[in-house]
């Protein structure tokens, strides 16, 4: 059996657990940047992860709050998902990664940390990003710091969030 290391995450098993549900609440937060939203539309959000396994290491969740993907219409998912490809080719473009883990949680059981607000993950990889300081220093390096990544993609998001401006302004 392979083990995966991830000491880095200790900050977040032993953090205060935040009140509500951050998938709910930060989206609506007057600091997006601070709260580490990229983009909001009306179905969906995509967001930097705080505790990241790498650098650009993004989620994207519903606006809705549930916990299965059955619980959204299909309007809904639909919107969902063209959230997820348009992360995951603005990450190829921005980043430049080698390759990408992109999954979900389902459940407390299956690692959600958030199990009641369905979410994905997408974190960005490239070749040498696992090497031999977790393992030996119990560290894991971040290349870059949070809101510099927020900075550098923010702008990338614009189109996501045209977009949803768009189909408002034609209902």
């Amino acid at each position: 059996m392979k083990v995966l290391w991830a000491p880095w995450r200790m900050t977040l098993l032993s953090a205060p657990k935040p009140k509500g549900c951050i998938f709910c609440h930060l989206p609506r937060s007057d600091d997006l940047r601070g709260s580490l939203v990229l983009a909001a539309t009306r179905s969906a959000l995509v967001m930097l992860n705080r505790y990241p396994y790498n650098s650009g290491h993004l989620m994207v969740a519903p606006r809705r709050h549930v916990a299965s993907l059955d619980r959204l219409t299909r309007p809904q998912r639909g919107e969902l998902q063209d959230a997820l490809v348009r992360t995951i080719e603005i990450l190829r473009r921005e980043l430049a990664p080698e390759g990408m883990n992109v999954g979900m949680n389902l459940g407390a059981v299956a690692g959600a940390g958030i199990a009641d607000h369905l979410h994905w993950h997408v974190v960005p990889r490239w070749t040498g990003d696992t090497n031999f300081m977790p393992a030996i220093g119990s560290v894991k390096v971040m290349p870059q710091h949070l809101l510099d990544t927020y900075d550098r993609l923010h702008a990338a998001f614009d189109s996501l969030r045209r977009d949803r401006r768009r189909r408002r302004a034609r209902r």
